[in-house]
C-alpha cells in the first residue's frame, strides 16, 4: 500500500485463517525524487508528460516488488509460501465524476510478479467504476470483515492523506456505508513541508503550539466536499496547497502555526460532521492509518464525539499503520477465489463485482 501521503510503501505479510493474523510487516521509503515526480503526476503540473508517466510506473512497480521481496527475507517466508500479492498501486489521479468517470494507479504489477515469482492481483477500483461506483473506498469490506461487533454499532476511521469512515451496524439488516469525509494529513503535511520542511507534524506538536483561526475555519468548513451527502470520494486533485492558498486570500494574514493548528482542526471538524450529519448513532469509533500517531488530532476526537469511545485498531489486535495494507491482501484474496465484494451502498455501483486484474507469476 502506498498511500496519498506518499510517506512510503507499506509491506504487510497475512495470514487468513478463521481470524487474520498479521505475520511481518515492512515500511520501505519512497525516493525524494520519485515522490517529487509522483507529486507533480497527480498535480497534472506543467512539466507532466508520457514518459514521464511510463517511466515512474515501471520505477513503482520494481520498487513495490523490493519491498515484497524484503519482507519475505526479513520474515523467513519464500515465494513458494505466498498465494498471492494484493497492491494498491499509487494513485496519481482520482476523477469520480464527469461524463466519463476514471481513477488511475500506477506501480506496474507485471514488474511486480515478475521480481517476486508471485501472482499479483491490482488495479482493483476500475470495475467498481464501471459498475456505476465511485472505485473508493474499497476498505469498508475488510473493516466488516475484521472490526464488525453483532453487539454494538461501529465505525473505522482511517486517516491517510485523506480521511475516510466506515459505519459497521451490529444489525446486519442495516446496511453499511463508507465514504471519505475530507482531509486528513494532507494539507498539515504539505503545510509543514513547506514552511519546516518536515514531512508531517510528529504527534501533531506544531498545530498544538497554536489555537484554530475560527473565521478560517468557518470558511473551510463551507467546502462543497464536507456537505456532499455520500457516497463520495475525493483526493489530492481537490485539497492540495493551491487550494489552501485559495482559500487563504479573503483572510487577513496568519501566523504559519496558526494555520497548521486550523488544518488539524478542520480535518477533525470533517469528520466529526461525517459523524453527526452522515451516520447512524455509533458506540465505538476505531482509528487507523497514520493520522492515529496525530495525539492532537486524537484529542480533539475523543474530546468532541463523546461518548463516542475513540480508540485506535490496535485494541482489536491490528496496528493502525497496516490495516490498508492488511485490507489488500484481504481484497487479493477476495480476487483470487472470485468472489465479488458488495458496495453498492458504499460506492454507489450498481452490483457486486469481482475486483482486481490478476497478473500471474
Amino acid at each position: 500500500m502506498s498511500g496519498t501521503s506518499l510517506d512510503g510503501i507499506d509491506a504487510a505479510l497475512l495470514n487468513f485463517g478463521q481470524h487474520p493474523r498479521l505475520l511481518h510487516h515492512h515500511s520501505h521509503p519512497l525516493p525524494a525524487d520519485l515522490r517529487a515526480r509522483l507529486l507533480q503526476l497527480a498535480l497534472n503540473q506543467d512539466n507532466v508528460n508520457l514518459d514521464m508517466l511510463g517511466e515512474t510506473d515501471a520505477e513503482l512497480g520494481d520498487l513495490f516488488a523490493d519491498a515484497v521481496n524484503i519482507l519475505l527475507a526479513q520474515s523467513g517466508y519464500n515465494a513458494q509460501d505466498i498465494r498471492g500479492i494484493g497492491s494498491h498501486g499509487q494513485t496519481i489521479r482520482h476523477q469520480p465524476a464527469g461524463p466519463h468517470p476514471f481513477t488511475l494507479q500506477i506501480g506496474d504489477a507485471n514488474r511486480i510478479a515478475y521480481k517476486t515469482g508471485i501472482t499479483t492481483v491490482a488495479d482493483f477500483r476500475r470495475k467498481d467504476m464501471a459498475a456505476g461506483g465511485q472505485g473508493a473506498p474499497l476498505t469498508p469490506a475488510f473493516h466488516h470483515a475484521f472490526f464488525r461487533s453483532d453487539k454494538e454499532n461501529r465505525a473505522v476511521l482511517n486517516i491517510g492523506g485523506i480521511a475516510n469512515i466506515t459505519y459497521l451496524p451490529a444489525d446486519t439488516n442495516n446496511p453499511d456505508l463508507g465514504f471519505d469525509t475530507g482531509p486528513g494529513n494532507m494539507l498539515m503535511d504539505a503545510w509543514i513541508a513547506q514552511h519546516q520542511q518536515k514531512s508531517f507534524d510528529k504527534d501533531g506538536a506544531w498545530a498544538a503550539s497554536a489555537k484554530p483561526h475560527q473565521a478560517l475555519l468557518n470558511q473551510l468548513m463551507h467546502d462543497a466536499f464536507i456537505n456532499r451527502p455520500p457516497p463520495k470520494s475525493t483526493g489530492r486533485e481537490h485539497y492540495n496547497l493551491d487550494w489552501l492558498n485559495s482559500q487563504l486570500k479573503n483572510i487577513r494574514p496568519l501566523t504559519p502555526d496558526t494555520i497548521q493548528a486550523t488544518l488539524c482542526t478542520y480535518t477533525a471538524k470533517g469528520i466529526e460532521y461525517a459523524i453527526h450529519h452522515f451516520l447512524p448513532e455509533i458506540k465505538t469509533l476505531i482509528v487507523c492509518g497514520g493520522g492515529a500517531h496525530n495525539q492532537h488530532l486524537i484529542k480533539q476526537l475523543q474530546n468532541n464525539l463523546q461518548p463516542v469511545h475513540v480508540v485506535t485498531s490496535s485494541a482489536y489486535h491490528l496496528h493502525p499503520d497496516w490495516v490498508e495494507a492488511a485490507a489488500f491482501a484481504w481484497l487479493a484474496k477476495q480476487t483470487l477465489s472470485k468472489t465479488p465484494i458488495n458496495l453498492s451502498e458504499i460506492t454507489g455501483a450498481r452490483q457486486a463485482v469481482i475486483l482486481g486484474s490478476i497478473y500471474l507469476a
